[in-house]
C-alpha cells in the first residue's frame, strides 16, 4: 500500500481550453474553461455520503506476512487499490467527517440545553403522603376540590370577559371613527373645507358670494377626544367638533333703535351692556352645525357694522354721524336720534351690571335689523356680479363694457354721476325716518279718532307696503249721515326732512 501514488485534486479549474473538434480545414474548435463554481460543483458530485467510517479500516496497511503469501499478486492488489481506496483521497472526505462530528456535537449540546432549561428531568423529589386525619372526612376532601374548580372556572370566566372588554372597546373605537367620517362628509356638503397638512380647516366668510370684508373667517375640525369609553355614551355625543376663533366666539346682533331726546356724550358706548340672554348649555352639546351658523352670523354683524362706521365717516351731512366704540348715532330729525350698535356677547364674559338707563324690548326695531342683513347681501350680489368672469387667452384685454363703448365712452365723472351713491347707512336712515313718519302719522290719527266723536275717523293700514313708502285708507263718518268725506289712499314717499 505504500507504492500508491497521491492524487492530485485542483479546485480551481484549469485554464487551458480543450479541442472540442477539428474541421476539414485545419480549424480547432475550443471548449470555454469551467468556473470556479461549477468546478466546484463538479468535484461535489463525486462524493459518495453512503459510505461510512467502514473504509477507513480498510485503508490500513496488511501484515507483512500476508503479503509475503502472495508474492504475484502485488501488481493486481496495487491496481485494486488504486481503484478501492480512492475516495478517501478526495479533499471533501474530511471536510464530509468534520462536518458530521460537528453536527453530533450540536446535538448533544442542544439535548444539554434542553434538559438545563427544564429543571423537571433533573430533579427527584420524594412523594410524601401524610395519613389523612379524622377529622379530615369525604366531605371535606370534596368541598376542597369543589372549591379548586370554581377558582379555575372563574380564572377562565374572568379572562374571557377581560377578552371580551377589550374587543368591545375595539368595536366602540371602529365605529367613533366611522361615526367621524360620516359626521365629516354631511359636514363637507354644508362647508367649504380643504386639508393643509395634517388639520382640516373650512371657510366661515362670505368672499364666494362677494364679500370684501378681510377677516379670514377659518374653522378648524377637529376629532373629540373628551368622552371615556368605559363609561356610557351620551346621547347628545358627536364625535365631530370645531373650533372656531376667539373673536367669533358668542352670539351677535345690530341693535336698531329711534330715541327722541339723545343721551350724553359720555354714556355712549355702553350699550354692549345691553344683551340678548343667552342660554346655557353643557359644554359638548352644542352641534357643529348651529355653531357655525352662529358663528358666521357674528362675521357678517362685524361686516355690518363696519360698513355702517366707514360710510359714517365719509359722508359729508350738516350734522355729522358719531362713531363712538361698537355704537354709531345719527339724528335724522331735529330731536331724534338714530342709534345704531353692535352686541356681541360672549360665553366665558361674565354678564355686567349698566350704569346707564335701560333700554325696553320695544326700543329695538326688528325690521331694520332684518333691512340691514338684506342691505348687505344686495351689496354682495353688486360685488360679484361687477367682477369679470373668466374669458379665453386669446380675446382682447380689458373689460367687456369698455370694448364695446369704444371712442364715444362715458369718463369717470359721468359715470360716478350715473351710478348710485347711496351707501347702507343712507338707506337705513331713509328706511328709519319713514318708520318714523309712519307711527306719528298713526299717533295722530288715533289721537284725532279718541278726541272726536263725531264724526267716526278710521284709519285702515295697508299690509302691502314698501321700506320706503306706505298706504292709508281714512274714513270719516258721522252718525245719522251719508259718507262726508272719504280718502282712499294717502302715500307717503321717501320722507326726507321733517313735516311743517
Amino acid at each position: 500500500m505504500s507504492g500508491l501514488q497521491a492524487v492530485r485534486i485542483s479546485i480551481e479549474s484549469a485554464c487551458e481550453k480543450h479541442v472540442q473538434e477539428v474541421g476539414l480545414d485545419g480549424s480547432e474548435t475550443y471548449l470555454q474553461p469551467l468556473s470556479m463554481s461549477q468546478n466546484l460543483a463538479r468535484l461535489a458530485q463525486r462524493i459518495d455520503f453512503s459510505q461510512g467510517s467502514s473504509g477507513s479500516e480498510e485503508d490500513e496497511p496488511a501484515p507483512a506476512g500476508e503479503s509475503r503469501e502472495w508474492p504475484g499478486g502485488d501488481e493486481e492488489e496495487e491496481e485494486e487499490g488504486l481503484i478501492k481506496f480512492q475516495p478517501s483521497l478526495w479533499p471533501w472526505d474530511s471536510v464530509r467527517n468534520n462536518l458530521r462530528s460537528a453536527l453530533t456535537e450540536m446535538c448533544v449540546l442542544y439535548d444539554v440545553l434542553s434538559i438545563v432549561k427544564d429543571k423537571k428531568f433533573m430533579t427527584l423529589d420524594p412523594v410524601v403522603q401524610e395519613p389523612l386525619s379524622q377529622k379530615q372526612n369525604p366531605q371535606v376532601l370534596q368541598l376542597i376540590s369543589k372549591k379548586k374548580s370554581l377558582a379555575g372556572a372563574a380564572q377562565i370566566l374572568l379572562k374571557g370577559a377581560e377578552r371580551l372588554s377589550k374587543s368591545v372597546a375595539e368595536n366602540q373605537e371602529n365605529k367613533r371613527q366611522r361615526d367621524f367620517n360620516s359626521e365629516l362628509l354631511r359636514l363637507r356638503q354644508h362647508w367649504k373645507l380643504r386639508k393643509v397638512g395634517d388639520k382640516i380647516l373650512g371657510d366661515l366668510s362670505y368672499k364666494s358670494a362677494g364679500s370684501l370684508f378681510p377677516h379670514h373667517g377659518t374653522f378648524e375640525v377637529i376629532k373629540n377626544t373628551d368622552i371615556d369609553l368605559d363609561k356610557k355614551i351620551p346621547d347628545d355625543y358627536c364625535p365631530l367638533d370645531v373650533q372656531i376663533p376667539s373673536d367669533l366666539e358668542g352670539s351677535a346682533y345690530i341693535k336698531v333703535s329711534i330715541q327722541k331726546q339723545a343721551p350724553d356724550i359720555g354714556d355712549l358706548g355702553t350699550v354692549n351692556l345691553f344683551k340678548r340672554p343667552i342660554l346655557k348649555s353643557k359644554p359638548g352639546a352644542l352641534h357643529w352645525q348651529t355653531k357655525l351658523e352662529t358663528a358666521q352670523n357674528v362675521l357678517l354683524c362685524k361686516e355690518i357694522f363696519a360698513q355702517l362706521s366707514r360710510e359714517a365717516v365719509q359722508i359729508k351731512s350738516q350734522i355729522p354721524h358719531i362713531v363712538v366704540k361698537n355704537q354709531i348715532i345719527s339724528q335724522p330729525f331735529p330731536g331724534l336720534q338714530l342709534s345704531i350698535s353692535l352686541c356681541h356677547s360672549s360665553e366665558d364674559k361674565k354678564s355686567q351690571k349698566s350704569t346707564s338707563e335701560k333700554q325696553g324690548p320695544e326700543d329695538h326695531l326688528y325690521v331694520l335689523e332684518h333691512n340691514l342683513h338684506q342691505l348687505i347681501r344686495e351689496f354682495h350680489k353688486q360685488t360679484l356680479s361687477s367682477t369679470m368672469m373668466p374669458h379665453p387667452a386669446s380675446a382682447p384685454f380689458g373689460h367687456k363694457r369698455m370694448r364695446l363703448a369704444g371712442p364715444q365712452a362715458f369718463d369717470k365723472n359721468e359715470i360716478s354721476s350715473l351710478q348710485p351713491s347711496e351707501g347702507l347707512l343712507e338707506k337705513i336712515i331713509k328706511q328709519a325716518k319713514h318708520i318714523f313718519l309712519r307711527r306719528r302719522t298713526a299717533q295722530t290719527i288715533d289721537s284725532l279718532a279718541s278726541r272726536i266723536e263725531d264724526p267716526q275717523i278710521q284709519a285702515h293700514w295697508s299690509n302691502i307696503n314698501d321700506v320706503y313708502e306706505s298706504s292709508v285708507k281714512v274714513l270719516i263718518t258721522s252718525q245719522g249721515y251719508e259718507q262726508i268725506c272719504k280718502c282712499h289712499n294717502i302715500r307717503f314717499l321717501q320722507f326726507s326732512s321733517w313735516p311743517k
